[in-house]
């Protein structure tokens, strides 16, 4: 099966390239310098002739404090541009599968939220998230996927913020409730082939296991990384941001690990190991 694939050069997508180049995938792979998808003549000229059997989308838009002073820019790429890429899935009866996120929730719940919980977004990039769900599940079997707190080999991730922050004197302020769960590129190119392989549909939860706030993911991750640097608990508010966040917005993935009959690893394993293998 031929797939294309936006948003190949991020983090997640460059996962999936990856996993496709190693496996002998036939794709088609497009981002941001080849490829604007809020264009829905380019998405076209892109995606027709080549005639995927799938599409996965990785395109995103994910500038959270950005968001609040551009959410049209957030819309654009989040919403827009997924509706354009539904609209080419439609037109070739492709597999679609989107990407969405832990900010679609407000953190009331201050419990692992399922698939069944609603939502109600705090910011502008979860509104234009929650927006691109919409638009992607227009497309008859399209398979969205919420994750949360991503990382991968990349600069737009916490990990990588956080060896920057620790080179800065004094002791590194991470905020202690904010919670929810670090999720591995890695992991979730494999939930989702499984996913797919399965042939599931509709909206899933797919994150790592168990749960932690930045705090206790920046202790795990400075100590594997090998970086002696004291780290004390802070408060959300302390740091002013732009854009309102949830304090709690963990997800449960138990409804896709039953449904697939797998285990998704925990999250401080999977830290962990990506830590040693790219450090």
């Amino acid at each position: 099966m031929r797939v294309f694939i936006t948003g190949s050069k991020g983090q997640l997508g460059a996962a999936f390239v990856k996993h496709f180049q190693t496996n002998g995938w036939d794709y088609a792979a497009a981002d941001v310098d080849t490829l604007d998808i809020s264009n829905v003549n380019a998405v076209m000229d892109a995606v027709m002739p080549y005639r995927p059997g799938m599409i996965i989308n990785c395109a995103a838009y994910n500038l959270v404090d950005k968001a609040e002073a551009e959410p049209a820019a957030a819309y654009t790429v989040n919403a827009e541009g997924v509706r354009n890429i539904a609209i080419a899935a439609r037109r070739l009866e492709s597999t679609f599968v989107h990407f969405g996120t832990d900010y679609v929730f407000d953190g009331a719940k201050k419990a692992p939220y399922t698939e069944k919980d609603a939502v109600n977004p705090l910011n502008k990039y979860g509104a234009s998230k929650l927006k691109g769900e919409e638009y992607a599940l227009e497309v008859p079997g399209a398979l969205v996927l919420r994750l949360s707190w991503v990382y991968g080999a990349g600069h737009q991730n916490f990990m990588h913020k956080l060896l920057g922050w620790a080179k800065n004197p004094g002791p590194l302020r991470v905020a202690d409730d904010e919670v929810s769960v670090p999720t591995s590129v890695g992991d979730i190119v494999d939930g989702t082939l499984e996913a797919l392989k399965a042939g599931l549909f509709g909206r899933w939860n797919l994150t790592n296991s168990g749960l932690c706030s930045r705090y206790d993911w920046a202790k795990v991750a400075l100590k594997e990384f090998g970086v002696d640097k004291e780290i004390v608990p802070a408060k959300m508010a302390d740091f002013n941001l732009p854009a309102p966040r949830p304090g709690y917005s963990a997800m449960s993935n138990a409804a896709l690990s039953s449904e697939l009959a797998i285990t998704i690893p925990h999250w401080q394993e999977s830290v962990e190991k990506f830590i040693r293998e790219n450090k």
